[in-house]
């Protein structure tokens, strides 16, 4: 019985919980990449905005936080991070001085081309537990969920 005088579900286990299982299957992709990744400073966040200003060229801190599906201040701090390291650095937008322009400094551009295969190694690695046709249809079913 909880405070209010409630019973909690009888059939209600939180290891069979999508969010615990999620939850924990990233713990686990993190921890892969983390190991992998070359570079012991670089975050999986920090790594999806390096990556996509490599492959997007520059964007504005709202295009990034968008493109990699982080809140504006997610987006901010990695930027930060990543600047504070010289891996991209902010300006002006050009087009809109109101905003900012990220883009990838020349370090920057060849950590992510140094770091792609360990990138591809970590995704391997962390779905190496399922057969080839498992592994399609899991990313097929994460994108659904997504």
């Amino acid at each position: 019985m909880d405070d209010f005088g409630r019973l909690p579900p009888d059939d209600y286990q939180l290891a069979g919980q999508v969010h615990h299982r999620l939850r924990r299957a990233h713990q686990r992709a993190s921890a892969i990449f983390i190991d992998l990744i070359g570079d012991s400073l670089l975050t999986p966040t920090q790594w999806a905005a390096l990556a996509t200003l490599y492959a997007e060229g520059p964007l504005s801190q709202n295009q990034l936080g968008r493109l990699t599906y982080m809140d504006p201040a997610t987006t901010q701090g990695v930027i930060l991070r990543l600047v504070e390291r010289n891996l991209v650095e902010r300006q002006p937008d050009p087009q809109d001085r109101r905003r900012t322009s990220v883009r990838l400094t020349r370090i920057g551009q060849a950590l992510v081309v140094d770091l792609t295969a360990n990138a591809a190694a970590a995704h391997e690695r962390t779905l190496e537990p399922l057969s080839e046709e498992e592994r399609v249809q899991f990313m097929a079913l994460l994108a659904r969920l997504m």
